[in-house]
């Protein structure tokens, strides 16, 4: 069975309560063995603030000695932790980031098999041995290897949206794209298409950066002198991009139901839509690297902390998602372990050399 590395995040924020509500359902414990790193003490003051459903905990000291049909606990922060709902804090941030290093730590050792992340506040969070923007990037530094990079997507059932650029400011986002920077997104995009989510010839829609798709250079260059040419070299490689799209049109036809991935040129182009029309249910992916980690698309959410009006549905899909891609990566290993040597080459237009035959 699957084990499940779950982080508390921000313990003044929503993340204990998504945690209990969503092992409130014991079936949850029956699909996969739950490791929370944070502190029973903890989320026993978050269920009695809010009246929530008992959770029992197996409190264990390692995540070697979780049990199956129970929800793990490790406690990994100091017990007398103060919890202030709603509010920012230092003492929040040190928690949250100590959840996180034991788990990163377990996960880099093959205690647990995938990550679940609770959110975090950028802000308290930083430190000397974390000055990252998010998860994401944090991610990259401890498992990125042999050049590899991570890919935030975000995903809702076939809606799965990428980001050529992410945590920058949008002041910073012209002078960041490239042709090349667009290339490798979407080269990466389409591998993550093809192993973690099984699909075999994935259709991704490429997104303008100006209105109107810069109206052939009345509102901006970038479309005709980087991401146009991107799309060129790329379907060269027989990857399957087109646009690029205007982003406002593209979303509110419904077009983006036609492809399978979704390449946006900087956060909000993405994350705005996605979140109007998944923020419930919405799960932020970690690609491009060789461990699995996903989180629900929502933060902290202060603004309700404490006052039992979160919804845990987008962290269950979290886990979900994180359990089901775990799974397709066994299977597309598994498939490609061992390809057929290709037994052709192909010389121009339909005509090929049968490269099993001898000269003649």
């Amino acid at each position: 069975m699957i084990k499940v590395g779950i982080t508390q995040g921000d313990i003044n924020g929503i993340g204990y309560e998504v945690i209990l509500k969503t092992f409130a359902d014991i079936r949850m414990a029956e699909i996969c063995i739950p490791v929370i790193y944070g502190s029973a003490k903890v989320a026993a003051y978050h269920r009695k603030a809010m009246e929530l459903q008992t959770v029992v905990f197996n409190q264990i000291s390692n995540a070697k000695d979780a049990t199956i049909n129970k929800v793990n606990i490790v406690n990994c922060i100091n017990e007398e932790t103060k919890v202030e709902l709603g509010q920012s804090t230092p003492v929040a941030g040190e928690a949250a980031y100590q959840s996180l290093e034991k788990a990163v730590a377990d996960l880099k050792n093959e205690i647990i098999d995938v990550l679940v992340t609770a959110p975090i506040n950028k802000h308290n969070i930083q430190r000397e041995d974390f000055h990252f923007p998010g998860h994401t990037e944090y991610l990259e530094e401890r498992f990125g290897k042999d050049g590899d990079k991570s890919l935030m997507i975000l995903v809702k059932d076939s809606l799965r949206i990428a980001l050529v650029t992410g945590h920058i400011p949008l002041s910073e986002v012209p002078k960041s794209l490239t042709k090349e920077k667009i290339i490798e997104t979407a080269i990466r995009f389409e591998k993550s298409l093809k192993r973690d989510f099984r699909i075999g010839k994935p259709r991704i829609a490429v997104l303008s950066l100006n209105p109107h798709a810069g109206e052939n250079g009345l509102l901006g260059n970038e479309e005709n002198e980087i991401i146009t040419p991107a799309l060129r070299e790329l379907q060269d490689k027989k990857i399957l991009c087109f646009g690029p799209y205007s982003a406002d049109g593209f979303f509110g036809s419904g077009e983006f139901s036609r492809f399978d991935g979704i390449l946006a040129m900087y956060h909000d182009q993405g994350l705005a839509p996605f979140k109007t029309l998944a923020m419930e249910d919405g799960v932020n992916f970690t690609a491009g690297l060789p461990i699995i980690r996903t989180s629900p698309a929502h933060g902290t959410a202060y603004d309700i902390a404490g006052q039992n009006k979160a919804s845990e549905e987008s962290f269950r899909q979290a886990i979900y998602m994180a359990i089901d891609t775990f799974e397709n990566r066994k299977e597309y290993d598994k498939a490609f372990a061992n390809p057929l040597k290709k037994l052709y080459v192909e010389r121009g237009g339909d005509e090929n050399i049968d490269l099993t035959k001898e000269d003649e």
